[in-house]
């Protein structure tokens, strides 16, 4: 459950849907698959197998469970990544721009 007295500014969505990464920052602007944890108004964590670089900046695309919401195109970087368990890494990417 989520804890109101954490002292953030935006409440967290809690999700586990997969998610389209664009990787902006290398040349070939690699795309992998990743699973997003939680989602705010100025933040989004994902779920990957391999770390991604401090300040990489990334395109993230989301799905809608609905055919009546459009997806989400986030364009961010990478802020905190954590391993969570070896080949799990929680990455934590601040909203940049948002369509």
């Amino acid at each position: 459950m989520i804890n109101f007295d954490d002292k953030r500014n935006f409440y967290r969505m809690m999700l586990n849907s997969e998610v389209d990464v664009t990787i902006i920052d290398d040349e070939a602007n690699s795309q992998i698959k990743a699973t997003c944890r939680d989602l705010s108004a100025t933040g989004i964590a994902i779920e990957v197998d391999h770390p991604l670089a401090m300040s990489t900046h990334v395109k993230i695309k989301l799905q809608s469970s609905s055919e009546q919401v459009q997806p989400l195109d986030i364009r961010g970087k990478v802020v905190r990544i954590d391993e969570e368990c070896e080949g799990m890494y929680l990455v934590g990417i601040a909203i940049e721009e948002l369509d």
